[in-house]
Order: structure tokens, then C-alpha cells, then sequence
């Protein structure tokens, strides 16, 4: 997978009375954001986050739904079929790039899409319990090597379950199970009640762990460390070739939607995104901003559906 860097660009500034501006033209009634997932995950927060602040610029509610199913393919399905004119929007992750190709009937075509911006991102995680023996990357693979070792993720087709399958059919020998579970969480209790060997999850569902001395986190699927665990190395800093895998939460309209409208929503999620104490909560989260203006932000998300067949491509997967 190639390495993408984005930039926040140049956000409106923003008064000093607060983020509040003149009512716009657009939008004159709520604007609805239909998350992907279930409630509690990070697109729920990160949605809610940014909804919160995009309620205040535009003097609006928005309103936040949560329409989960079939790793967010239910959502996609309805976005894409929904009317364009700016007041239905989806709330995704990067499964909405890995989908097309894992899926035999994803029910959706990226191009159906425009995208208003992507917020945020994070690293996929590779972790283990405090207890392990296992201390690093290259120790899991040997581990592997020597005898069947088991891994857990939030379910099949996750890009942190692309990302392992991709690392050990990589480095050959290594006898791995999947065992997919219905969520992070889940994921992560086995790992501390000791039913698998390593997790490999977004980030913000195991800092908590990692940082109190339950876990301990061999590798970071991203070009760089991450902020909230600068002790933790990357894959390509573990010795092993580099995986670029970010678990990234963007706005998305129907393709139709006005070119005026989706500018100006670009713009606002910028504004946000300029915000300090937005940026703040974000790397609490274990985020970093992404940004970007439309065209970036479109083509972002295009390298994430190009990269992500590759990927899929090279394991050999495809789920119903």
C-alpha cells in the first residue's frame, strides 16, 4: 500500500465570539448524518463530534442516526439512493473503500459518491497481552512459525483483519486463525482472558489498555508513530515491509449533490477542524486530522478503493 500524507489546508477564520456565522442560505432545516455503524464506535464518535460543531456554524441540528449492517453496506446502500440535496449525508470509515471488492454484493459503487471530507484517522494496532511472551512484531511472527497461533478482530473484512492476513501471508510459514468477534470490545476481552494470542484493532480501542499495563502494542499500521503511543513502532520499524492502514471517518453525499453545497460543507468541516479544542479531542481519541479541500478529499478516499483492491486482491478473500 503506498503512503498518503494530507493536509487540514487553509481553514476560514473563525470569530471570536464563537463559531457561529450569519444564517446561510443553505442549510434551512436540520441536516441528518446516517452513521454506518452502531453506536459507541469511533465513526459514531467522530460523527458526533463534528456534528456537534457543524451545528453551531450552520445554526441547524444534526442529526445523527446510526444505520449499521453488512460492515456498513447498509448505509452506503441507502446514501447512495437518498435525495441530493445536502441534507442526508453518511458518516463512514475506510470499509466503505474495502467493501467493493471484499463484498460480492456491496449494493454500492464509490463513484455514486461525493465526498464532503475525510476528518480523521488512526492506525490498525497490533497487540498482545502484558503477560506475553511475545515482545515484538518479528517475535509473533517466529511464534507463528513454531506453532498455530491465533489472532482476533472486530470481524471478517475489517482492514485490521486485511492488514494481519497481509502480514503473514507476507512473510509465509506462519499459521494464523482468524477469529472474528462482533466488535473491538469483544475482541479485546478475549485478549486479556487470554482466548487469542494478538488483536489486531483500531487503535483507540486498545490505548486503554496499552496504557494501564494490560496490553502491549508490537507495531502501528501507519507511516509514522502515533501521538498517543510514541513508544509503539511501526510496521516497517519492526523490520517487517510497510502496511499503510488507517482507520479514516469521512462525510459522504450522493454523487448528484450540489457542487455549491458540497464546497460549503467542505469548508465548514475545515473550519472545525482548524478548532484547538476540537484538535484536542480528536488526539484523545487516539485521531489525527486529515483534512483536506474536495478534490483531495476525493481523491483520498479513490486511493483508499484502489489500494484496498490490491489488498484484497493479493490475500484472495471475498465474503457474501
Amino acid at each position: 500500500m503506498t503512503t498518503r500524507r494530507m493536509v487540514l489546508g487553509s481553514a476560514l477564520a473563525l470569530p471570536a465570539s464563537g463559531i457561529a456565522s450569519a444564517q446561510p442560505a443553505w442549510p434551512e432545516r436540520p441536516v441528518r448524518f446516517v452513521v454506518a455503524f452502531a453506536p459507541g464506535g469511533f465513526a459514531d464518535l467522530i460523527g458526533r463530534m463534528l456534528g456537534e460543531y457543524l451545528a453551531e456554524i450552520w445554526r441547524q441540528p444534526v442529526v445523527v442516526e446510526n444505520r449499521g449492517g453488512a460492515g456498513g453496506n447498509v448505509a452506503a446502500q441507502q446514501i447512495a439512493r437518498a435525495a441530493a440535496d445536502g441534507y442526508t449525508a453518511l458518516v463512514t470509515t475506510g470499509a466503505f473503500a474495502i467493501n467493493p471488492t471484499l463484498s460480492r454484493a456491496p449494493g454500492y459503487r464509490p463513484e455514486e459518491f461525493a465526498v464532503a471530507g475525510v476528518v480523521a484517522g488512526t492506525p490498525n494496532l497490533f497487540v498482545v497481552r502484558a503477560d506475553s511472551p511475545v515482545r515484538t512484531l518479528r517475535d509473533l511472527v517466529e511464534l507463528g512459525r513454531r506453532r498455530p497461533i491465533n489472532y482476533g478482530t472486530a470481524g471478517v473484512g475489517v482492514a485490521a483483519h486485511l492488514s494481519a492476513e497481509l502480514l503473514f501471508k507476507r512473510e509465509g510459514g506462519v499459521d494464523a486463525q482468524h477469529i472474528p468477534f462482533t466488535g473491538a470490545g469483544p475482541a479485546m476481552l478475549a485478549l486479556l482472558a487470554g482466548t487469542v494470542d494478538m488483536v489486531a484493532t483500531s487503535l483507540p480501542s486498545a490505548v486503554s489498555q496499552v496504557q494501564g499495563r494490560q496490553a502491549r502494542g508490537l507495531a502501528v499500521t501507519s507511516a509514522t508513530r502515533n501521538t498517543t503511543m510514541l513508544d509503539v513502532p511501526t510496521v516497517a520499524e519492526a523490520g517487517f515491509p510497510p502496511i499503510i492502514d488507517v482507520a479514516w471517518v469521512a462525510v459522504l453525499y450522493p454523487a448528484a449533490v450540489p457542487p455549491a453545497v458540497l464546497a460549503k460543507v467542505n469548508a465548514d468541516i475545515r473550519r472545525v477542524m482548524a478548532l484547538p479544542a476540537f484538535q484536542q479531542r480528536l488526539q484523545a481519541a487516539g485521531f489525527d486530522p486529515i483534512g483536506g479541500d474536495v478534490q483531495q478529499a476525493q481523491a483520498y478516499v479513490a486511493d483508499e478503493v484502489r489500494n484496498w483492491r490490491e489488498v484484497v486482491r493479493a490475500i484472495n478473500i471475498q465474503i457474501d
